[in-house]
């Protein structure tokens, strides 16, 4: 068996022996606030779930998903390179589906790029816009908390037991928005010509010099380019505030007073962030296990239930699951449907752009 393999599997065992704990930790037997009473009620005695919040859940969350194919799209088209929406569709929902399956988050992404830079002869560019991508989004989720926790705690909307963490969050937040603004505004203040001097270079790296070189190019060219970040971070923003409803539409699905409290709907603003930012780190496929002690260790920072956040994250974890099991479906019909008119072009018709680029990208992963 190779190395790789057995890495792998020891990667599953680990996330899924850590979810594992992280539901026994809370089971809590003869506790109103554990995971064994939610059992009980809905599994033992036949109770049924909230089915509303969970339909409403489900569709602002698969929302989500398109609009971060959405921000990609653009990203790609921002540096001149060929690319359709409908590209963007296919190659977003495999890897959609190696996100949610795969050790990490971004394995995903590997599939992206592999797809979008096959055909393309600026093929580290290409690379970078998916890089570029998880960048922005994560930078967009620091300045969300950022904005948002401003609002709140200028208004006084943060109230209750919270507020002291809420507003740890908030300086936090502050912070690094702070330093990496001030990075990316000196960033601009960079004459091309010594931008291009830097890139020859790196240039001068051996193997991977042209590599970086190229990459740095990629990054100068979004920088030179700030009204696409502009708008990919205002997408970015209609994602997150998405993001955190579906949590916290999941949550609410099986919660029961019963249980304890949760965090107001205004904190959720701070906290799902964090925890998105903690289901990333890699080690786990789509941040099982991590994620649902993630967000139950941001529960009880709250002073709250943590079983609730961890039913919330399984019942988000489940919705994810469906979606990357049908987004792959999906994939392979319009791979076949690619390749079949690939196969059998009319004669009379031209070549549109990106339209080699849609053939190939399909058959990625």
């Amino acid at each position: 068996m190779k190395r790789t393999v057995i890495l792998n599997l020891l990667k599953y065992v680990l996330a899924f022996g850590l979810l594992g704990y992280v539901v026994w930790s809370n089971w809590k037997p003869g506790n109103p606030t554990g995971l064994e009473q939610l059992w009980n009620k809905h599994v033992v005695q036949g109770q049924s779930v909230h089915l509303g919040y969970l339909a409403l859940g489900a569709t602002v969350l698969l929302t989500c998903i398109f609009i971060t194919f959405f921000r990609w799209y653009l990203l790609v088209r921002a540096v001149g390179l060929p690319f359709r929406i409908v590209d963007a569709l296919r190659l977003g929902l495999v890897g959609l589906f190696y996100n949610t399956f795969l050790p990490g988050s971004v394995g995903g992404d590997v599939v992206k790029a592999a797809g979008l830079a096959r055909e393309q002869s600026r093929r580290t560019v290409a690379v970078a816009t998916v890089i570029m991508d998880r960048a922005i989004a994560l930078w967009a989720l620091v300045w969300f908390v950022a904005l948002l926790g401003s609002v709140f705690y200028l208004t006084g909307m943060l109230e209750g037991p919270g507020v002291a963490t809420s507003t740890r969050i908030l300086r936090i937040s502050l912070i690094i928005v702070g330093v990496t603004s001030a990075v990316w505004l000196a960033l601009g203040f960079l004459p091309e010509r010594r931008a291009e001097k830097f890139a020859g270079r790196l240039e001068n790296i051996p193997k991977i010099g042209g590599s970086a070189a190229e990459f740095w190019r990629a990054v100068w060219t979004y920088r030179c380019r700030p009204e696409s970040v502009a708008v990919a971070m205002l997408v970015s923003w209609v994602g997150h505030v998405g993001f955190v409803c579906a949590f916290y539409l999941c949550v609410r699905t099986l919660w029961d007073p019963a249980t304890g409290r949760i965090p107001t709907f205004n904190e959720h603003f701070l906290l799902v962030p964090i925890g998105l930012i903690i289901q990333a780190m890699p080690m786990f496929p789509g941040g099982a296990g991590i994620g649902e002690a993630g967000f139950g260790g941001l529960y009880a920072w709250f002073g709250c239930a943590a079983a609730v956040a961890v039913v919330g994250s399984l019942v988000q974890r489940v919705l994810m699951w469906i979606f990357g099991l049908a987004g792959y479906v999906v994939y392979l019909q319009m791979k076949s449907q690619t390749q079949e008119a690939a196969a059998s072009p009319p004669e009379d018709a031209s070549v549109e752009p990106g339209t080699a680029l849609a053939a190939t990208s399909a058959t990625a992963g």
